[in-house]
């Protein structure tokens, strides 16, 4: 197995420039694919997840074009176009499919295919909607996790909007066959939509981007509690800049129009706040000051809330912004150790397991609820944390939606750390070499699923 070991460090500072958000960066792809016209996307995330993305559209027939020595693109846009009758044509898995456009964009060039889609969950959900109502016959598969993670709360609330998908493997999981109707079903489906919130937003995402294809009114009601609202939020606000306004009424049910995504021409990529958490947390732990750019007060995405779980531990925050680009520093307080805190995490489901490392210089016991979303991550992100945190000493209690975290008198040195094939728990766990520490990271390539030059951005900033 290749492994990292990290030497102690013995404080931090530096200005760290961030790569694209994931969430983001998949978003705007695919509605630069949905949308009439063309559009510059700037400052695109380069990761795995995006490369997946990328190629999966390129495969339906949406053309696109990186700009040499950047990463910036051009998107074709697919939408907009008149929906033709069905037409018959051979299909792949036996029998006659419909070549079928929509009012709402026409669907994709491509009417049929296999896509392979990785571990990618923004990928995957968001393109099992727009392939099941775009109509066409495709396959979509990913690696082992990701047909261990659930999806069958989005495949029926997609049923219901008239779609047909198998499953080729377990009910409730991938891989998925979606097939376009029968000229029969052409037109059939409701418009009035349920969906399950409480185990992934992902599905209420895919189902509010996709919506547009059908051509009509669509409302979309979320049954339960909603989880990690700040990423529907990303979606509705990107929604909004490709021309789609969604109606909201409270977090339990959403209208979307009829409508065709209008290219806003040029979208610019807000750096990741998830990956901002790192850096943020390396100034605590390191004392500082670490500055992050890319990501500032006016961010759309919910993580940046992190700073404020920062500051209740006792970090000292500060933002800014210089010309254009806003920013976020980060030191160490006045206290020596940072405090614990208790803190439902709903908001920041991800930047939340680093919260979970800081607990580790915490003046008590932290204890981080409502965070049920991480059983159904990349890894089972709650047990994940719990084995490993126990590595290092700490004294860890977990439940089916939190982790409580006591941390010990003194860090384990030497601690080798499994990462899951989960890019967050390798960047994670790199933080406790920064409190003089050291620690070996377990295939630290796992991070090229969304920031492939991470550990030598942590380097830069580590003082030894």
């Amino acid at each position: 197995m290749d492994f990292l070991d990290l030497s102690p460090a013995q404080g931090t500072r530096g200005i760290v420039r961030l790569p694209g958000s994931k969430s983001i960066s998949n978003r705007v792809l695919l509605l630069a694919a949905l949308a009439r016209g063309a559009t510059e996307v700037k400052a695109l995330l380069d990761s795995d997840d995006t490369r997946v993305m990328l190629d999966a559209l390129r495969q339906l027939g949406v053309n696109w074009t990186r700009h040499e020595g950047t990463d910036d693109y051009r998107v074709e846009g697919i939408g907009g176009g008149a929906a033709p009758l069905p037409t018959l044509s051979a299909s792949p898995h036996g029998g006659a499919a419909p070549a079928l456009g929509r009012p709402g964009g026409g669907g994709f060039p491509v009417k049929r295919g296999e896509l392979f889609l990785g571990n990618a969950g923004t990928a995957f959900r968001s393109l099992t909607a727009a392939c099941a109502l775009a109509g066409g016959d495709y396959v979509l598969k990913g690696v082992t996790r990701m047909h261990e993670r659930p999806i069958g709360y989005l495949v029926e609330a997609l049923r219901q909007l008239g779609a047909r998908i198998e499953y080729l493997g377990t009910a409730g999981f991938p891989p998925l066959r979606i097939s376009p109707p029968t000229p029969s079903e052409e037109g059939v489906g409701n418009s009035v939509v349920s969906v399950k919130g409480n185990v992934s937003s992902q599905y209420l995402t895919g189902l509010l981007l996709s919506a547009p294809l059908l051509g009509r009114e669509v409302t979309v009601q979320v049954e339960g509690e909603l989880i990690s609202k700040p990423y529907v939020e990303i979606t509705l606000n990107l929604m909004r800049r490709f021309g789609v306004e969604v109606k909201r009424e409270g977090w339990e049910r959403f209208i979307v129009p009829a409508a065709v995504y209008q290219s806003p021409d040029v979208i610019e990529v807000e750096g990741d706040a998830s990956s901002a958490s790192y850096f943020l947390a390396a100034g605590a732990i390191g004392h500082g000051p670490v500055r992050v750019e890319g990501v500032g007060r006016n961010s759309i995405q919910g993580d940046v809330r992190f700073a404020e779980a920062l500051a209740r531990m006792g970090a000292e925050l500060s933002f800014g912004r210089v010309n254009t680009t806003e920013w976020i520093e980060c030191r160490l307080g006045c206290a020596d150790r940072l405090h614990a805190i208790d803190l439902d995490c709903n908001h920041i489901p991800d930047a939340a397991m680093t919260l979970a490392i800081l607990a580790l210089f915490a003046d008590g016991t932290t204890t981080l609820k409502n965070i049920a979303s991480w059983r159904v991550k990349e890894t089972d992100r709650i047990a994940a944390m719990a084995t490993e945190l126990r590595k290092l000493g700490a004294t860890v209690e977990e439940g089916a939606d939190y982790i409580r975290v006591t941390p010990p008198a003194k860090l384990t040195p030497n601690a080798a750390i499994d990462t899951y094939d989960d890019h967050r728990m390798a960047m994670c766990f790199s933080l406790v070499a920064l409190a003089g520490v050291p620690v070996r990271i377990n295939d630290p390539k796992c991070v090229n699923k969304t920031f492939p030059e991470y550990f030598g951005r942590f380097a830069a900033i580590a003082q030894g």
